[in-house]
């Protein structure tokens, strides 16, 4: 129920590390786990569904030859035991959750904003009914009075569903609006975790410090 912020210098594993929740990237070694569950031994379809990724970028994130409602539908009918029926009213009640409109479920991606393209992301991603949700720099590539729009939809979203982010993000600002805890990553390891107020306002570790100093 909270949202880990996880940031860190380009290069330094954070989007290597969510693909590895995410079950997109095998771990060459150490332990997974959801709920207590080993995912290294148990892992697949009940992870794939629990944990799902919103991409950063929304433009590269949909198929541009099938419609919005196709794109939401499909992952349904792959995952979810329920009928094209149920698979079209579930995608219909999932876009006018995320503020666009049920007959915008026919429309190509080519025909939306980036903003409102990232919103369709964010509803196929609910598509599965997830627990954890992995916010891998999902606002970068939009303007900022878009961004705050979706990171007030990613806030309600969460308090409405319950949901686990793990929000990452090169932007200490964003990440600090958005988290309950920062995670500092570099070079591939966490040096430093704790609630975003303290990591921001006392960071412990030097590469923290720069990195808050570099920022605010």
């Amino acid at each position: 129920g909270e949202t880990l912020g996880l940031v860190g210098e380009s290069g330094c594993g954070k989007s290597t590390l969510g693909k590895v929740i995410c079950g997109l990237i095998t771990p060459n070694s150490g332990i997974l786990s959801l709920k207590g569950q080993n995912l290294n031994v148990h892992g697949a379809p009940e992870h794939r569904r629990a944990v799902q990724m919103i991409f950063q970028d929304p433009f590269s994130a949909l198929n541009p030859r099938i419609t919005v409602g196709k794109a939401l539908t499909e992952v349904m009918q792959k995952h979810l035991k329920i009928n094209s029926q149920e698979c079209k009213l579930k995608a219909e009640n999932l876009l006018k959750e995320v503020g666009l409109k049920s007959e915008d479920f026919h429309r190509y991606p080519h025909s939306f904003s980036g903003g409102q393209r990232q919103r369709i992301v964010i509803a196929r991603t609910l598509a599965m009914d997830p627990e954890v949700v992995i916010c891998d720099e999902s606002v970068s590539a939009l303007d900022v009075s878009v961004q705050a729009q979706i990171l007030n939809l990613l806030n309600r979203l969460k308090m409405e569903r319950g949901l686990t982010y793990l929000f990452i993000s090169h932007d200490l600002g964003v990440v600090r609006y958005m988290s309950d805890r920062i995670m500092v990553m570099q070079k591939g390891r966490v040096v430093e975790v704790g609630d975003a107020d303290r990591i921001i306002d006392e960071p412990q570790d030097s590469y923290t410090q720069r990195l808050v100093s570099a920022s605010f």
